[in-house]
């Protein structure tokens, strides 16, 4: 955690349950998604990305509940596998990725604390970012930042409206300068984002989801 948390930052309220927090998750589909990710050999690096916001996705829907994760894309095999496990899917409107973001925000109902979490964190589980949310909560806005410390996986506020997205290359910086606080958790699952073959190989160390895992099953020996 930051080694600075102004008392304004926290509030005085009885702890939130897992399953208020809405969670938001957008995902980039089609020939763009992924760009900068050099897939394995004989691997489609658009089914490698759809793989990667699936087992995402599926980990949010175990955390919080279907009803609560909000996913945004308008991949049509991403919207329908989504659909099949309940969570709710609203179509990109084609403004980057932080326009994804604030559509899905825009969807979450007044008086419900929001987090927005990056599609490509395919070893996360369940309890970690149940034990994100927990340790975020009294605090009116917050982040995680990615493995590298440079990125933001999670962003989230007290109320959706609070939020002010501002993802990208080097997002970390900015969102701790709009004063969310940074939260540096010691959730290797939830803050290993996938942006190239690198960081691909950590997450399969890490050991990553079932949509993944079918995927690579050549690499990790399943």
């Amino acid at each position: 955690m930051s080694d600075w948390v102004n008392d304004r930052t926290l509030r005085d309220h009885a702890p939130t349950a897992a399953g208020t927090w809405r969670v938001v998750v957008p995902v980039k589909g089609g020939p763009g998604a992924k760009s900068r990710l050099r897939a394995p050999d004989g691997v489609d690096r658009v089914v490698l990305a759809r793989a990667l916001a699936l087992d995402t996705v599926t980990a949010a829907v175990e955390a919080v509940g279907r009803d609560h994760v909000v996913v945004v894309t308008s991949d049509p095999d991403v919207v329908a596998a989504v659909r099949g496990f309940g969570a709710r899917t609203l179509p990109d409107p084609d403004e980057g990725l932080n326009g994804a973001v604030r559509a899905g925000l825009a969807a979450v109902p007044s008086g419900h604390p929001a987090a927005v979490l990056l599609g490509d964190v395919p070893a996360l589980r369940a309890a970690d970012l149940r034990t994100a949310l927990a340790t975020a909560d009294g605090y009116e806005g917050w982040f995680v930042p990615d493995a590298e410390g440079t990125g933001t996986v999670l962003l989230g506020a007290r109320e959706a409206t609070s939020l002010r997205p501002r993802f990208g290359s080097g997002s970390a910086a900015r969102h701790e300068a709009d004063g969310h606080v940074r939260l540096d958790l010691a959730l290797e699952r939830l803050r290993r984002d996938v942006d190239d073959a690198a960081s691909l190989g950590e997450a399969l160390r890490l050991g990553v989801g079932p949509s993944t895992a079918a995927l690579l099953a050549h690499l990790i020996g399943l």
